[in-house]
C-alpha cells in the first residue's frame, strides 16, 4: 500500500466557511483538523495557529456551529467544534465517502486556499481518487511513499529518559537554549560527560524512530 500527500486548491466560493474567512486575510494562517468522524454532527477538533479571539472571529462564520469551546496550546488556539453540516462542496464529500482509500489526520487549511491531506490506499484506488479530485479542483501529489503501520514510541532506558526529562526542565531544547548539558547533569546528579552520553543515546533512538516511520 502507498501513502501520499494531496494537496489541492479551493476557490473561495467552495472553501469551508472557516476556510473563507481565513482567505480573506486576518491573523489566522493555518488550521490542523486533527479529529473528525463519519457524521456531520459529530465533534471535531481543530488547532489554528492565532489566540482565542482571533479564532473566535473566524468560526464567527460557520453558521452550522451549534456548540464551540476554545483552549489555548501549542503557539495558537485548540477549538473542539460541533456542526449540524460538514459545509464543503457536495462532490467533494461524495467523492470522500465514496473512495477506496482512507484518511488520516491533520487536514491542513491554509490562507493561500490549499488544503493538504494525506490518504492510504492501493496504489490504483489512489490514483483514481487523485483523477477524479483533479477533475474538480486544481489538485498536485506533494509526495508518495510506501505505507508503514505505527511503529511503538521509541524504547529509552529509565536513566535516558531521566536525562531527557531533566534537560526539558532545564531549557536545553528551549530556542534559544537556556540550560546546558552541565545543568542536566547537575540536575540528575552525575558526571558531566555522563548526562551528554544519555542524552546523546535517547536523541538517537528518538530521531531514528521518527526516521524510520517517514
Amino acid at each position: 500500500m502507498r501513502q501520499v500527500t494531496f494537496e489541492t486548491t479551493y476557490p473561495p466560493e467552495a472553501a469551508h466557511p472557516f476556510h473563507r474567512r481565513m482567505m480573506s486575510g486576518g491573523p489566522v494562517t493555518r488550521a490542523d483538523l486533527l479529529i473528525w468522524g463519519p457524521t456531520a454532527e459529530v465533534t471535531t477538533l481543530t488547532w489554528f495557529d492565532a489566540e482565542r479571539a482571533a479564532v473566535a472571529d473566524v468560526l464567527g462564520g460557520v453558521e452550522s456551529t451549534t456548540r464551540t469551546h476554545l483552549v489555548a496550546g501549542d503557539g495558537g488556539t485548540y477549538a473542539f467544534v460541533r456542526q449540524s453540516d460538514y459545509e464543503l462542496p457536495g462532490p467533494v464529500v461524495d467523492l470522500v465517502a465514496e473512495s477506496n482509500v482512507v484518511f488520516v489526520p491533520p487536514v491542513r487549511f491554509e490562507a493561500s486556499g490549499a488544503v493538504r491531506f494525506e490518504a492510504v490506499g492501493e496504489t490504483d484506488a489512489l490514483g483514481a481518487f487523485y483523477a477524479e479530485l483533479s477533475d474538480q479542483f486544481p489538485t498536485e501529489i506533494v509526495r508518495a511513499r510506501q505505507f508503514q503501520q505505527w511503529s511503538a514510541p521509541a524504547t529509552l532506558t529509565e536513566r535516558q529518559r531521566t536525562a531527557i526529562e531533566a534537560a526539558v526542565a532545564v531549557g536545553y531544547y528551549d530556542v534559544p537554549r537556556s540550560g546546558s548539558v552541565a545543568d542536566v547533569a547537575a540536575a540528575i546528579d552525575c558526571a558531566h560527560s555522563t548526562a551528554g552520553e544519555l542524552l546523546r543515546r535517547a536523541e538517537s533512538a528518538v530521531l531514528t524512530a521518527i526516521v524510520g516511520e517517514s
